[in-house]
């Protein structure tokens, strides 16, 4: 068979593929990246970008890009349970002093121009239709159409970083093992102000919700409820009885909200079990939700698809590729069993004001075992340019 086109072919431009596709480049790989969507474009998401995730960008030398983008830096964190509350200040952390919560118009496109700095090409606006196979079935690369215009792109590694439903992992078989049963269905909008300088967290019965400062001076309002038909919380697909809701369940958030003018209409997300595929076969592997999936309550999605994609890159580039690919999918799923089963006893919702606590804590206490582990795995990767 021919030389492949590429070393790595990304499937997907979101968080997971564009940093995959940069820090495999940065280590001299061949990098095709394809994504349907058009560059810069809004997806779902819940914006907050939590410790683990600005870890990364901070190793990565890419703090200072996102800062300039005027990302307001968030330095306090309070959790509400019911009318208790409590405020933390954020301290200082493996080189990092803020968190930071991006809209999708703005990290995924910093990534995607990071990748091409360090020699990924990118095809914006072009769909994967299919996988290549050679004569043994191991995958060879992809199907594209551009325009109409469909040709077959070879490399190396095929990359799924296509999210929940990806045509990668679909292709290859690759089906969801569950890692639980409960799921949150969530709404969110924006606000035309900042009517916090941190994080807000609620937690009440039957209801989560928060105020999350974002891009453009504007604040993210989000309510989560149980997918279950039997929930007695129904979220509201238009701002005035959202708002409603939140002066009902939490007054104190109803209140911050008050101060600023909503914007454009509500986005809605059915919430989804959290799973795990298989993270690598013959010739593919899977980043980001396309492999392991967690319910958003954690926030925690675009740091987990971070961490992914620096232990995916490490693992293709390493001096035995099959074995560091059996280490990814490992580290992937120790690093994510405890979050997943934190954010499964929060998802149940079948706690109150009173008991929910310890099971943000345990939450949270995961989460920072998880930046431990990355600061842990060396230094800054070649091409980073070093923070401020």
């Amino acid at each position: 068979m021919s030389d492949p086109d590429f070393d790595a072919i990304v499937v997907g431009g979101r968080c997971a593929g564009a940093a995959t596709a940069m820090l495999l480049a940065r280590r001299g790989a061949r990098v095709l990246v394809v994504d349907r969507a058009r560059r810069g474009s809004d997806t779902l998401s819940t914006h907050a970008l939590l410790r683990p995730g600005v870890v990364q960008l901070h190793r990565w030398g890419l703090l200072p890009a996102l800062q300039a983008t005027g990302t307001p830096a968030i330095t306090t964190t309070t959790f509400h349970y019911g009318a208790e509350s409590t405020r933390i200040t954020l301290r200082p952390v493996h080189g990092t002093h803020a968190l930071y919560a991006p809209r999708r118009t703005v990290l995924d496109p910093l990534l995607l121009a990071a990748a091409e700095e360090a020699g990924a090409e990118v095809l914006a606006g072009v769909a994967a239709t299919g996988l290549v196979h050679d004569e043994h079935g191991r995958v060879r690369g992809v199907e594209l159409n551009a325009a109409g215009q469909r040709r077959q792109v070879r490399a190396a590694t095929t990359i799924g970083a296509d999210g929940m439903r990806s045509l990668v992992a679909d292709a290859v078989g690759a089906g969801p093992s569950p890692l639980g049963r409960s799921a949150g269905r969530c709404v969110y909008g924006y606000l035309d102000g900042v009517v916090t300088d941190g994080f807000e967290w609620f937690y009440g019965a039957g209801l989560t919700a928060g105020l999350i400062p974002t891009d453009a001076g504007q604040t993210l309002v989000f309510a989560c409820a149980p997918v279950s038909a039997a929930s007695a919380t129904r979220l509201p697909s238009a701002w005035p009885p959202l708002l409603e809701l939140l002066d009902r369940a939490w007054p104190a958030g109803a209140a911050m909200a008050s101060a600023a003018a909503t914007s454009g209409r509500l986005r809605r997300f059915r919430g989804a079990p959290a799973y795990r595929r298989p993270a690598y076969g013959p010739g593919w592997a899977l980043v980001g939700d396309a492999g392991y999936y967690v319910d958003p309550m954690s926030s925690h999605g675009m740091s987990q698809a971070l961490r992914d994609a620096e232990l995916l890159a490490a693992a293709l580039t390493s001096a035995e590729p099959t074995v560091g690919l059996s280490s990814y999918e490992a580290s992937r799923d120790a690093l994510s069993a405890p979050i997943a089963a934190a954010v499964e006893a929060i998802a149940a919702f079948d706690w109150d004001e009173r008991t929910a606590r310890s099971r943000v804590l345990a939450m949270t206490s995961a989460i920072s075992d998880e930046v431990d582990a990355l600061a842990r795995l060396g230094e800054p990767w070649p091409g980073a340019v070093p923070a401020a």
